[in-house]
């Protein structure tokens, strides 16, 4: 995608892959999914007018989409599925920890003036996906739209559907200089959980507070020290306090 819209692609396309062998997730992890069982897909942007503190925001109109279309396509109710940040669509299992549906991936180039020259989203999302053919290692960990809806078969083509007519009105938002703050924040799962983020080598532990609606940053609130706000990371530990 990133030689796509180098070579002069158009402000916004997307490329859809059925299978995925080498996958590449936050921190160099790799993914893999078998034919059919995955929505698979990278969006390319080549936005105007998005400053580079806003730069996440492309991710998060994707995340936005992508849940509000995943709950259509799988006959859910609103708000069974959740964002953990920085950047996953889970669902809570019958432990009530989250399980991971879907992870959102995106990569900015800035031009010389330091504006946003070009940005790429990869989604991926456990669709029409059966727990029994789940890696061993991630079973625990991991859902798909086919289990959180109780074996229901998931249309990927009615799911990718869903998802980029979502997508457009988001994003012309942004262009517009808008984002819509309150679906962003209401679908935090971590907020007034308290939560456990490994940064670094570093693990720190408090209530998250919210996530800043500028930097994206988790805000999170440690009874010793304050209010903290972490721009990378990933929630390991997630609990209600």
């Amino acid at each position: 995608m990133r030689g796509w819209l180098d070579a002069g692609l158009p402000e916004v396309a997307v490329a859809v892959a059925d299978v995925q062998r080498a996958g590449r997730g936050r921190s160099g992890r790799t993914w893999q999914a078998p034919p059919g069982a995955a929505l698979l897909l990278s969006v390319g942007f080549r936005p105007h007018g998005l400053v580079a503190l806003h730069g996440w925001r492309l991710g998060a109109v994707g995340a936005l989409a992508m849940i509000d279309a995943a709950e259509d396509a799988a006959g859910l109710r609103e708000r069974t599925l959740w964002l953990k940040w920085p950047n996953d669509l889970v669902a809570l299992g019958p432990d009530r920890q989250p399980r991971k549906l879907a992870g959102v991936l995106g990569e900015t180039a800035f031009d010389a003036a330091g504006d946003i020259a070009s940005a790429v989203v990869g989604i991926g999302v456990n669709a029409d996906w059966a727990a029994a053919g789940f890696p061993a290692e991630l079973a625990d960990a991991m859902t798909s739209l086919r289990e959180v809806a109780l074996g229901r078969p998931i249309d990927r083509d009615a799911l990718l559907e869903g998802f980029l007519a979502r997508l457009e009105p988001r994003y012309v938002a942004l262009r517009e200089g808008r984002f819509d703050v309150g679906g962003w924040s209401v679908r935090q799962l971590t907020t007034g959980r308290q939560v456990e983020v490994e940064v670094a080598e570093e693990r720190l532990v408090g209530t998250a507070v919210g996530v800043d609606p500028e930097s994206g940053a988790l805000r999170l609130d440690d009874p010793g020290t304050g209010v903290h706000e972490i721009d990378s990371g990933d929630v390991v530990r997630c609990r209600v306090v």
